[in-house]
C-alpha cells in the first residue's frame, strides 16, 4: 500500500455538476522524501519509509542526524513506512503528490483525534443521564447511575463504559474521494472530514 505523509489545513467545500455542496477537506500532501528502503533480505520485510515536515538541526538527536544525512536530506519532523510500495524507490528520492494519487479515486486518511480531556459519560458514551429533576433528583441529570450488581456478581464486570480521557486515538477514515489536486502547492482536497485538528499530520493511503 503506498502513499504520502500530509498536514491537514482545514476544511471547504466544493460544488459538484448537480450544484450539490460538498463538505471537503484539504491535506498538504507532501513532498515527501524516501529515508530509508527496507529489503527482505536485510530487514526481513520489505517497505519504504518517508520523511515530512522540516526539523530544526538543534531538535534532531544525532543518531537521527546521521540516518538523515545517508539519505541526503534535511531532518524531517514526521517518519512513516509504508510497505507494498507500487514501483521501486531509491534512497533520497522526492514524492510530490501528483506522483501517487490522481483526481477520482479513493483513498484512506490515518489521522489522531482532538484530545478531549476527562469526560463523563454523557458526552464519551451519548448516556441520557439519570433522569429529570423530579422525586428530590436536582443534582443527578448527568450521572452514570447504577454501574453493578447486588450479591451476585458482587462485582463491576470489566469494559464498562464509564467516565474516562477521551480522544487522542488513531483513527482510519476510509474510501474518501480525491475531489481535486494542485500539484504547485502540493494540495490535495477530499471529500469528507479526517480526523485530527488543524496542523496536524496525516497519513494518506490507497
Amino acid at each position: 500500500m503506498s502513499g504520502l505523509i500530509g498536514k491537514k489545513i482545514g476544511m471547504t467545500s466544493l460544488y459538484n455538476a448537480d450544484g450539490q455542496a460538498l463538505a471537503c477537506t484539504v491535506i498538504q500532501a507532501g513532498p515527501c522524501v524516501v529515508t530509508q528502503v527496507k529489503t527482505k533480505e536485510s530487514d526481513g520485510y520489505n517497505a519504504v519509509q518517508l520523511g515530512f515536515g522540516e526539523r530544526k538541526l538543534k531538535h534532531t538527536t544525532k543518531p537521527l542526524l546521521g540516518h538523515f544525512q545517508k539519505a541526503g536530506t534535511t531532518p524531517k519532523q514526521k517518519l512513516v513506512e509504508f510497505k507494498y510500495f507500487e514501483r521501486p524507490l531509491e534512497l533520497g528520492a522526492e514524492l510530490s503528490v501528483t506522483d501517487i494519487f490522481q483526481e477520482g479515486e479513493f483513498v484512506d486518511v490515518v489521522g489522531k483525534t482532538k484530545g478531549r480531556g476527562f469526560q463523563g459519560v454523557v458526552k464519551r458514551h451519548g448516556f441520557g443521564g439519570v433522569g429529570g429533576q423530579t422525586h428530590g433528583q436536582h443534582n443527578r441529570q448527568r450521572h452514570p447511575g447504577s454501574i453493578g450488581a447486588c450479591s451476585f456478581p458482587s462485582r463491576v464486570f470489566k469494559g464498562l463504559r464509564m467516565a474516562g480521557r477521551m480522544g487522542g486515538n488513531r483513527v482510519t477514515i476510509q474510501n474518501l474521494r480525491v475531489l481535486k489536486v494542485i500539484p504547485e502547492q502540493n494540495i490535495l482536497v477530499i471529500s469528507g472530514s479526517v480526523p485530527g485538528a488543524k496542523n496536524s499530520f496525516v497519513i494518506i493511503e490507497k
